[in-house]
C-alpha cells in the first residue's frame, strides 16, 4: 500500500495540517507525519528527502509558513511528488509570502501548491495521484467525489 508523508516546519502547522491527515485516512492511506523545519533541522530535511521513497512513501505533503521554503528544499531533494501546503502563521505577511514561496518554483523542481491553508485538498490530491495507479484508492476517489456531488444536489433540493 502507498504511503503519504505529511511534514510541517513547526507544530503550529499542525491544526492546518490535520486536514490532509484526517482526509487520506479517510480514505484509507496510510500517512507519516513528521515535523521538518527547513531552517532549524536542515540535516533531517535532507535525511528526509533523500530517503522517503525508500520507505514506501509516494507522494510527500509539506506544510509551512513564513519563508515556507519547505516544500521547495523537500522538492529539490527528493525524486517524489511534493504538494506544498502554504500556511498563514504568526510571522507571515497575511500568507501571502507562504503561498509565493511554494508557487514560485524555478524549472526542474516543481511543486503542486493549494491555497493558503488548503491541506484538504493536498490530501485528496495526493490520494488522486496514488489512484493513477492503484485502483482501490482511484474507487475510494470516484465515490468521494460522487458524496461531493450528492451533497451539492441535496443541498439544491433543500433551499
Amino acid at each position: 500500500m502507498s504511503k503519504v508523508a505529511v511534514i510541517m516546519g513547526s507544530k503550529s502547522d499542525l491544526p492546518v495540517m490535520q486536514d490532509a491527515i484526517d482526509i487520506l485516512k479517510e480514505f484509507h492511506i496510510d500517512v507519516e507525519v513528521d515535523i521538518v523545519s527547513a531552517h532549524r533541522t536542515p540535516e533531517k530535511l535532507f535525511d528526509f528527502s533523500k530517503t522517503a521513497h525508500t520507505r514506501g512513501i509516494s507522494v510527500i505533503i509539506a506544510g509551512a509558513g513564513g519563508a515556507a521554503h519547505l516544500p521547495g528544499m523537500v522538492a529539490s531533494l527528493s525524486p517524489l511528488p511534493v504538494i506544498g501546503v502554504p500556511v498563514k502563521s504568526s510571522n507571515s505577511i497575511d500568507g501571502w509570502d507562504s503561498v509565493l514561496s511554494i508557487l514560485q518554483m524555478p524549472v526542474g523542481v516543481p511543486v503542486a501548491t493549494v491555497a493558503l491553508n488548503g491541506a484538504k485538498n493536498a490530501g485528496i490530491l495526493a490520494a488522486q495521484i496514488i489512484g493513477s495507479s492503484n485502483g482501490k484508492v482511484l474507487t475510494t476517489i470516484i465515490n468521494y467525489k460522487e458524496s461531493l456531488k450528492t451533497k451539492v444536489i441535496e443541498s439544491s433540493k433543500n433551499l
